[in-house]
This record gives structure tokens, sequence and C-alpha cells, in this order.
């Protein structure tokens, strides 16, 4: 479905992406993980086409994202960002539907039957339905969270991208919204690439994951071949134990509070 062929990308100031590649696959629901700076949200931008490749390629479904038209992109690709600033106040509803727009025509801004069912899907997906007369800056963390991902589900995307979808959310909101996430994955078989700081949570939700250092890929894999101690230890600068979660068997990294006491004492 999407694959990044040899991409150089940056800005003005002079950070880029080195060379980065990897296929997706429908159905997938990929992690991006690394430092900060190593550059996860340039390579959702660059996805997007709001940052161009100096070098390499986007490709969706077979067509170089260079060729595309941004309506034509819309009806693949949705975004979630990791803060929306509302610089008026709409109600839930009237917010969601805002994601009906990009897959309209000039003259075509009237709301339709088929657009009202739309959006009437997405609220029931997220449970948002109830909040439809809220206004937008009244909501905590966690219902701007869902409500955004709403917003992005009424453009009928085959691929979601999603940074840091968990950020200053406590760990109920966290759940809630990695649950709904792996719900579109598995039940609506949406594809799904998230920017993720907790690898704890990258590990137990994502089927693959990305690990990047540097603007490069450092490796790509399921999350038992990435979150090894080593990868780990090279790419983050510091010690780390991983174990074997006892609920699902995947990779739990425990963090070592005094880094150079742990490495005199071993």
């Amino acid at each position: 479905m999407l694959e990044i062929k040899n991409i150089f990308c940056g800005y003005p100031e002079g950070f880029t992406l080195k060379n980065v590649s990897f296929k997706l696959e429908k159905k997938e629901f990929l992690g991006i993980v690394g430092p900060n700076g190593s550059g996860k949200t340039t390579l959702l931008k660059t996805i997007t086409r709001l940052l161009k490749p100096k070098k390499g390629e986007v490709i969706i479904d077979g067509v170089n994202i260079e060729k595309m038209k941004f309506k034509e992109i819309a009806k693949k690709i949705a975004v979630v960002p990791q803060i929306f600033n509302m610089e008026f106040d709409i109600n839930v509803e009237e917010f969601i539907f805002l994601g009906r727009i990009p897959l309209k025509s000039t003259f075509q801004f009237l709301e339709n039957k088929n657009d009202e069912e739309v959006v009437k899907n997405a609220m029931e997906l997220t449970e948002t339905v109830k909040l439809k007369e809220r206004l937008v800056n009244s909501l905590s963390g966690g219902e701007i969270q869902r409500v955004a991902i709403a917003r992005a589900l009424v453009q009928e995307p085959q691929l979601l991208l999603l940074d840091e979808p968990t950020s200053h959310l406590d760990i109920g909101h966290q759940i809630r919204i990695l649950d709904l996430l792996r719900k579109l994955n598995k039940e609506n078989l949406l594809t799904i690439v998230a920017i993720f700081h907790d690898l704890n949570l990258a590990s137990e939700y994502c089927n693959r994951l990305l690990l990047m250092k540097e603007g490069k890929t450092y490796c790509i894999g399921k999350p038992e071949e990435v979150l090894t101690y080593q990868a780990l230890e090279e790419v983050y600068d510091t010690p780390v134990i991983v174990q074997k979660s006892i609920v699902s068997g995947k990779p739990y990294i425990l963090v070592v509070p005094h880094p150079e006491e742990y490495k005199q004492s071993i």
C-alpha cells in the first residue's frame, strides 16, 4: 500500500531524513519509535506531502505522491496531529464534519445524506455521539483525541497517520485510545501508522515497529525483533532491561534509574 524509497528530506536549518526506506502492507499497524529529533514527525509530514523530499519517493498504491492532487491524497490518507489549535470554537459534530471538506469539489460545500451517514458512523465508532453538542475547546484530552480520530475517519481513508496519539493523556485514556485504534485496525481493516514515545505501548499494540536514529532507519520488524536491549541502549544511549510481558508475551522495557551505577555494577 505504502512504499518509502530512499527518502532524503529536511528543513532549511538542515535536519534531514537520510535514505529512509520501508514498505507498509494493508491492514498493518506500524509504530514509529526513536529519540526526540530522530525524524519521526518529519517522516509523517513527508508521507503526506507537507514536506517535499530532496531525493527519493513516497508511493501510495503504486503512484508517486508527487503526481497526486491533494484531493486524491485526502481520499487515501488522514492525519491526526499531536496538537489541535482551535482559533474559533465550534461544536463536536461541526468539527467532525470538517473532515469531509477535502473530499468536496469547489462548489460542493453543503452537507448531503451521505456526509451525515459517514459522520454518524465515525461518531459511533469513536463513541463521540454523546459529545456532539459540546464545544471542542471544552473537551478533555481523551475526548479531543477521540473527536480528532472521528474527524479523520470521515475522510474514509485507507491509511491513518497519528503523531503521538497518547501524549498528555493519563493511562486510562491512553488504553482507551489505543484499544479504539486496534479495533479500527482489526475490525475495520484500517492501515495505521503512529508515532510513539512509550515503547511498551508501541510493543503491545503494533504488529511492526520502525526504530529511528538520527534521521535514519535503525531497524524495522516485529516488536520482539526491534525492542532488544542492544538496539535500545545504542539508540537511546541508556541502559534498559527487556523482558516478556506476562500478559501478552510482547517485549516489556524496564528503565534503569541510575545509569552510571548500573554500568559499574556489571
